[in-house]
């Protein structure tokens, strides 16, 4: 029986040692989930929400109360460089003394996003949404707005333990296998053991929405889509009655059916905007996967998302981009 979803700065236990602490979010999702493995004489901590005076203090709490049963926190692993997964990796490293586990491609994301906030940087972001059909409107939200990242993320520890997939962590005497995703973040790591048949899954694996996936200003020939989707196959080999961890949602059973749905969805709508294509922005297409319009808060994440899947058909060779002279890129049919 999966138990009832945690109060904030309180913990449910999932299994004798594995326990579900969830943090609220000021943004959608609305929460995310940290999961805790016993490991040895203390705790290994997977995630740590944003960088806020309130997530601050329901760690505090939690590492008071029940939650950790009077056992310290010794280590940590980041799954990816989103800030309500790392956010306060560098407090939580100071405070305890910790070196945390993270892939390589997942560290260096981060660090490259909390040290390029000049506005150099803010202003290519602008253009990427100006030449991607965006009105100037949203341009100038970018602008007012800076940078983001380093607004809801600590700090960054100076050293970290590079762990890679393929690769067995030791936690709690127990083999977790290191599985890695692409496609909603770089080098995503999500963790599996074979003889509980549990797997944390991170933002991999959602048990209601898809990840958002989405191409942006920093890699435009980039195909995450693509990535994405392959990633599906691999974990497709896992059993069917693994027991799956998200980040987001509940813990849920089910695993092959939710890959089927995720596949499907988006074969779905790269079909929706081969339909819809001639010679369109991305902005103009927004309506065929959104069925609300979106303000500006959800903009990029919702021309992310259309261009993720635009360059998909791309790389298939379903579809061509052109720049008009107003340097709009536009798609058609190939």
């Amino acid at each position: 029986m999966i138990p009832d979803i945690p109060a904030p700065g309180q913990a449910a236990t999932l299994r004798p040692g594995l326990r579900w602490l969830r943090f609220p979010l000021p943004f959608p999702p609305s929460h995310v989930n940290v999961w805790l493995l016993e490991d040895g004489p203390g705790w290994l901590t997977i995630d740590c929400s944003i960088a806020s005076e309130p997530t601050r203090d329901l760690w505090r709490e939690a590492l008071a109360g029940e939650a950790f049963a009077g056992r310290p926190l010794h280590r940590l692993l980041v799954t990816h460089f989103h800030p309500d997964h790392a956010g306060l990796m560098g407090w939580l490293a100071e405070n305890h003394g910790l070196c945390p586990l993270m892939t390589k491609i997942e560290w260096l994301q981060a660090r490259a996003l909390f040290f390029d906030t000049g506005a150099e940087m803010v202003e290519h972001q602008a253009r990427f949404a100006e030449a991607a059909g965006a009105p100037a409107e949203y341009a100038d939200f970018i602008r007012a707005r800076g940078p983001l990242y380093v607004k809801s993320v600590a700090p960054l520890p100076r050293v970290f333990e590079a762990i890679a997939d393929g690769q067995t962590l030791s936690i709690g005497g127990q083999p977790w296998h290191v599985m890695t995703g692409q496609g909603h973040a770089p080098d995503m790591a999500c963790l599996f053991n074979a003889e509980a048949r549990v797997l944390i899954a991170a933002d991999q694996i959602l048990p209601r929405i898809s990840p958002y996936i989405g191409l942006h200003a920093g890699e435009p020939a980039a195909d995450p889509l693509g990535a994405f989707l392959a990633s599906l196959y691999r974990f497709r080999a896992l059993p069917e009655d693994t027991f799956v961890l998200p980040s987001h949602g509940e813990p849920f059973y089910g695993l092959h059916a939710r890959l089927d749905w995720l596949a499907a969805h988006h074969a779905e709508r790269l079909s929706l905007l081969m339909d819809a294509m001639g010679g369109s922005s991305a902005h103009d297409l927004l309506p065929v996967l959104f069925r609300r319009p979106l303000d500006l808060r959800n903009l990029g994440f919702g021309l992310g998302e259309t261009l993720a899947h635009l360059r998909r058909l791309q790389v298939m060779g379903q579809a061509v981009s052109e720049i008009d002279n107003q340097g709009v890129t536009r798609w058609r049919r190939a």
